[in-house]
């Protein structure tokens, strides 16, 4: 009688072990759709906040709308459109044989070893079909992963609208405060080159002197967080260099015309 009742309990637990999995095997493929829709979601909300242009009433779509989706070649700057921008990841192509390539050497200053051949881009235009606003990916190693976010240039292609990393894994407090409305509000009307086109950007190890020429070209460190400081300051060089969006931004302006604010 003894056997019989272990038998019959493991018998019990087996089939509820088996039907609790079947229903979280269930829940989750259920859900997934809904899941892919919230971080596509949560990924246009982002490029929206860097642009300076989200509004918490308005649906995320309707506001999104507006921007012009193209992929681009960053080997030459020019679109690709034979790709579809709709369906075009550029996390997987860069670990692709045929759309990725390796970074070596000194030519890896933002620490990710390869990436894609292309990237997505995202153009808001006026009512006159003027460039306005110009969406770029950026991406690069802190101190403990890799920080993934957008920045937004303004019609000139050197005045900085926002900039906004929308997944990391920094430590809290630390390299974290790159998620501080305070350390993002300092990177707007900074300018992304100097007078010859060279990148110029530079997140400090301390505080920006607000009496120096270079002021508009630099941006204050992470307090305590050395390291994610030093990576965003890299990888927004890698990204506004040669390897990275300045094929695409000598393209546009030539094509798009120069805006001058004075």
């Amino acid at each position: 009688m003894a056997n019989e009742s272990v038998s019959r309990t493991l018998l019990v637990a087996g089939l509820l072990a088996v039907v609790c999995s079947a229903l979280v095997s269930s829940s989750a493929i259920l859900l997934r759709p809904e899941q892919a829709r919230n971080k596509d979601l949560d990924r246009k909300k982002n490029i929206l906040q860097a642009a300076g242009i989200y509004k918490e009433k308005l649906a995320v779509d309707e506001q999104f709308s507006q921007f012009e989706i193209k992929v681009v070649d960053l080997s030459t700057g020019e679109f690709r459109d034979d790709i579809d921008a709709a369906t075009f990841d550029q996390r997987k192509a860069a670990k692709s044989n045929d759309q990725g390539m390796a970074i070596t050497g000194e030519d890896d200053i933002a620490g990710i070893k390869r990436r894609s051949l292309y990237a997505l881009i995202y153009i808001a235009r006026g009512s006159n079909g003027d460039l306005e606003k110009l969406i770029l990916p950026v991406h690069g190693k802190g101190l403990w992963s890799t920080l993934y976010g957008y920045l937004a240039l303004d019609s000139d292609l050197t005045t900085i609208n926002g900039f906004a990393f929308y997944e990391h894994g920094e430590t809290p407090g630390l390299g974290g405060e790159v998620d501080n409305p305070r350390w993002k509000a300092q990177w707007i009307g900074k300018q992304a080159f100097a007078e010859d086109g060279t990148a110029w950007l530079e997140v400090l190890k301390g505080k920006t002197n607000p009496d120096s020429p270079d002021a508009i070209h630099q941006i204050d460190g992470l307090a305590g967080a050395t390291i994610t400081s030093r990576g965003i300051d890299s990888l927004l060089r890698y990204w506004l260099g040669e390897h990275g969006f300045k094929p695409l931004l000598d393209q546009l302006k030539s094509t798009e015309g120069e805006t001058d604010h004075g």
